[in-house]
C-alpha cells in the first residue's frame, strides 16, 4: 500500500451508504462488483471494525479486487474517495489539467483519470440515489440541452484540432465504440438441434445404445469461425496524434466481450517494429498505452514503412495472420525507403491477409492525391483505402468490415489520370 497523508475516516454513521457509492465507483472503473460484494464488505467491515486506517485499506481490499490488473484502480479510487473530502475539485483539476505549451501539469499516474472519471460518475445519479445536499451548500446546474449537437461535432473533428478537454472527451467516446465482425464459413461442424445436416457419426453411436435400433436423427451446423484483427499502427512524428486516439479505439476493442474476433493483435512500427498486444490486455487503458510506450522506443520518430512491413511478414506473419485475418494498416505512408522495396512488402502481405484495410489521415483533405512515392506503391495492394482523422471516421470501419465489395476511396484515386508517382 503506497504512504500517503493521514486518512479521515467520516464520522458519519452512514458508512454503508458511502461505501456503496464506493462500489458503484469501482465498478464504473472496470471492476466486477456487484450487490453481494457490498453486502460482504459491509460485513467485513462491520467484524474488524474501520478505526484503524491501515486495517480499512485491506479489509475492502481484499472484497473488491481479485486480479492483478485491478489494484492500481483500487488504490486511486480508494485514495481519491477516503482521503480528501474536496476530491470532486481536485478531480476536476485532473480532467481539465492546465495548459503550458502541449504538456500537462503534471502526468497522471496509471488508473489515476480512470478513478477520476468513475468518481465523476457520481453526478449523473438519479436524484433518488444521490446524496443530500446541505442547505447551505450551492446547487449546480449544467444546461445540457446542447449536448447532442456538440457531440455530434466532435465525431467530425479532426484529431489533430481537439483542444485537451475535446481529446479527453473523444477518448471516453471511442472507448464505447465496436467494432463487430462477421464470422466465417467453416468445413468444421457443431452438433444442433436444429440443423440442417444429417451427423452420420453421432448418429450411429446413438443407435449403438439401443443395440443398433435408430431411434432419431442427430443434426449438425456449421462452427463459426472467427478472424483474428491485426493492427500496424504508424507512431511517428506526423502520426503521433492520430495513433493515440486510434489505440485508445484498439484498447476497447481488445478488451470488448462477445465483439466476435478471435485474437486482437496490435503493432506499432516507425523506424522499428514493436510488438504491444500483451499491453492491450491490460484493463486500464492509461496503464496499457503507458507500458506500449515505453516499449516503443521509436516514438514519434522517422518512419520505414518498407523495413517495419518486412520484419513483420517474416518474424510474425505466420503466427498472428491465421484464421483468415484482417489487417489494419494505420499511416499516412510517407516513407522515405525504396519504393520498390515496399511495394514488395505490401503485396506480400495483402496475400497473406483475408482483407487489408488502410487508414490514412491524409485523406481528410478534399485535394488529396496518391502523388507521394510511398502512397503510390501501397495503394494498388490494399482491398479498401480509408480516412481515419475522426471518431466519424473510425465509426465507418465497421461498414468498411461488413461489406466485402468496399474499396472506400481506392477506385477513385487508382483512376486519377497521370502517373500517381511524383
Amino acid at each position: 500500500m503506497p504512504e500517503y497523508p493521514p486518512l479521515e475516516l467520516p464520522d458519519n454513521p452512514r458508512l454503508t451508504e458511502n461505501v456503496t457509492h464506493f462500489a458503484r465507483a469501482l465498478r464504473r472503473a472496470g471492476l466486477p462488483i456487484g450487490p453481494g460484494r457490498v453486502i460482504e464488505a459491509v460485513r467485513a467491515l462491520e467484524a474488524t471494525g474501520f478505526t484503524d486506517r491501515r486495517d480499512f485499506y485491506w479489509t475492502l481490499h481484499a472484497c473488491f479486487v481479485n486480479r492483478p490488473e485491478h489494484r492500481a484502480i483500487y488504490d486511486q479510487v480508494f485514495r481519491l474517495y477516503w482521503r480528501d473530502p474536496r476530491f470532486l475539485e481536485h478531480m476536476m483539476s485532473m480532467l481539465l489539467p492546465a495548459v503550458r505549451g502541449v504538456q500537462e501539469d503534471r502526468a497522471a499516474r496509471a488508473a489515476e483519470k480512470r478513478a477520476a472519471q468513475a468518481l465523476l460518475g457520481d453526478a449523473d445519479r438519479p436524484a433518488s440515489e444521490a446524496p443530500e445536499t446541505p442547505e447551505d451548500e450551492t446547487e449546480i446546474e449544467v444546461d445540457a440541452s446542447m449536448t447532442i449537437s456538440a457531440e455530434e461535432r466532435l465525431k467530425t473533428l479532426d484529431f489533430e484540432q481537439m483542444s485537451t478537454d475535446e481529446v479527453a472527451q473523444a477518448k471516453r467516446m471511442l472507448a464505447r465504440l465496436s467494432l463487430p465482425v462477421d464470422p466465417l464459413p467453416s468445413r468444421r461442424a457443431q452438433a444442433s438441434a436444429n440443423g440442417g445436416r444429417i451427423d452420420a457419426r453421432r448418429t450411429m453411436r446413438l443407435a449403438m445404445r439401443y443395440g443398433g435400433e435408430l431411434h432419431h436423427l442427430a443434426l449438425k451446423r456449421p462452427r463459426p469461425r472467427w478472424p483474428n484483427l491485426v493492427v500496424l499502427c504508424d507512431i511517428s512524428g506526423s502520426m503521433s496524434q492520430y495513433s493515440r486516439m486510434v489505440l485508445h479505439f484498439l484498447h476497447a476493442v481488445a478488451n470488448e466481450k462477445g465483439a466476435g474476433w478471435s485474437q486482437v493483435h496490435a503493432f506499432t512500427f516507425g523506424t522499428r517494429l514493436t510488438n504491444i498486444t500483451r499491453h492491450l490486455a491490460t484493463r486500464d487503458v492509461d496503464q496499457a498505452l503507458a507500458d506500449a510506450g515505453a516499449e516503443a522506443q521509436d516514438w514519434e520518430g522517422g518512419t520505414r514503412i518498407g523495413a517495419c512491413l518486412h520484419a513483420f511478414n517474416r518474424d510474425w506473419s505466420r503466427r498472428v495472420m491465421g484464421q483468415g485475418a484482417v489487417v489494419l494498416l494505420i499511416t499516412d505512408g510517407l516513407d522515405r525507403d525504396d519504393s520498390a522495396d515496399l511495394a514488395r512488402e505490401m503485396e506480400c502481405l495483402h496475400l497473406s491477409a483475408r482483407r487489408l484495410i488502410w487508414i490514412n489521415p491524409l485523406l481528410r483533405w478534399d485535394g488529396f492525391a496518391p502523388r507521394a512515392r510511398g502512397i503510390s506503391a501501397m495503394l494498388p495492394h490494399v482491398d479498401s483505402f480509408r480516412a481515419g482523422h475522426s471518431i466519424a471516421s473510425i465509426e465507418d470501419l465497421a461498414r468498411a468490415l461488413s461489406d466485402s465489395r468496399d474499396s472506400g476511396e481506392k477506385a477513385r484515386l487508382m483512376a486519377m489520370p497521370g502517373p500517381m508517382a511524383g
